[in-house]
């Protein structure tokens, strides 16, 4: 398990995120759902302490894993991930602009799906309920076991 670091904190945050297009829909078709995965790793030259380690698009929604430091929110980066790749997608394929000409210039639904992905809550229970014991050597607990 590969642990992130900054200042005052050690954290492995994981988050499966998915987006869906707004009345899902099937606008992610051929090279474009392509161009959305480029356009949101761009983000990362922004925010290069939030690696997208997965992502993939369907023709109306994309999956992403990221790692999200504990100083930001969850929603801060959703919302960073969504106006930038609309804006992106906008300026290359000009006809979204009127394809929601009603409804505004959003590409994405207003809301989101959010799961964590992290350790398995058995190995947390095991270490937590041997941490003493841990502390004076009695107990070898490897993550994973």
């Amino acid at each position: 398990m590969e642990l992130s670091r900054q200042t005052h904190c050690v954290y492995h945050t994981r988050y499966h995120l998915v987006f869906v297009t707004k009345y899902r829909r099937k606008v992610l078709k051929h090279g474009m759902g392509a161009y959305l995965q480029v356009a949101m790793k761009a983000m990362t030259r922004h925010y290069p302490d939030v690696p997208l380690l997965e992502i993939n698009t369907d023709i109306d929604h994309v999956h992403l894993l990221v790692s999200i430091p504990p100083r930001y929110s969850v929603s801060k980066i959703v919302n960073l991930l969504k106006s930038n790749s609309a804006r992106a997608m906008r300026k290359k394929f000009p006809f979204l602009k009127t394809m929601y000409e009603k409804e505004g210039i959003a590409l994405w639904s207003t809301g989101y799906f959010v799961s964590t992905v992290g350790i398995d809550e058995g190995v947390i229970r095991k270490y937590i309920e041997h941490q003493g014991e841990e502390d004076r050597g009695q107990v070898r607990l490897v993550l994973g076991e």
